[in-house]
């Protein structure tokens, strides 16, 4: 499916001066991640009491690693999400378990990509997910990497829902995500931080405008 602009998600937001910054610079979706071992990890109470204080049309995921889907359940609503984000090794039986409880919210799984990587792997999840968010794969690690993956492996994958592409993106490299894999969205988080849930809103500013310019480029052409 085309699309004309490549919509943006920062992801593991703690604050509320960082949540609405990020609106104002162009963002459309903030991402609060519910995972204790994260340097990132925001709780319920506090991320109800971030989002209660944001505008509409802004989309509010929740980043989630195998927990029990009645606790994403739960979170879903007492936080009012409009998205999870499973980044664990949720199968497609747990995708379809959470997708017959949480509605209207939607899901996302998240894929670490490497060589090994297959068609396969995503084909159990079209029914039940939205799209499929693209990290890096790292040994031992199940996000947050920060760190690029080969991108060309992506065709070979003959995804069929919307691409999220993360891991490693910045100001320095959004442009190039953009135009070389045209992906419904990008998912930033570490490439815009001055510390671990701390952003850097100025570079933020600066990965929104190459974003947008590299679209206009890709249409435009």
């Amino acid at each position: 499916m085309m699309h004309s602009r490549t919509r943006i998600k920062v992801c593991g937001i703690t604050s509320a001066e960082d949540a609405a910054d990020a609106i104002q610079a162009g963002v459309d979706a903030l991402g609060f991640i519910f995972v204790e071992s994260s340097p990132r990890y925001i709780s319920p109470e506090k991320a109800k009491e971030i989002i209660a204080q944001l505008p509409p049309f802004i989309h509010y995921v929740g980043v989630f690693v195998d927990n029990d889907p009645i606790e994403v359940e739960e979170i879903i609503d007492y936080c009012g999400l409009s998205f999870v984000q499973l980044h664990g090794k949720e199968d497609a039986a747990y995708c379809q378990k959470l997708a017959q409880v949480a509605t209207p919210c939607k899901i996302i799984k998240a894929f670490r990509v490497g060589n090994k990587s297959l068609a396969a792997d995503f084909k159990p999840y079209e029914e039940v997910v939205k799209g499929f968010l693209l990290d890096t794969y790292v040994d031992g690690q199940e996000g947050g990497t920060g760190k690029p993956f080969d991108w060309s492996i992506i065709e070979s994958l003959n995804l069929q829902l919307p691409i999220i592409l993360a891991g490693g993106l910045t100001p320095d490299n959004a442009a190039e995500a953009v135009r070389g894999v045209r992906p419904f969205a990008i998912d930033v988080n570490s490439g815009v931080e001055i510390e671990p849930g701390k952003k850097n809103i100025e570079q933020l500013r600066i990965l929104v405008q190459r974003v947008a310019a590299a679209d206009k480029e890709v249409v435009g052409g």
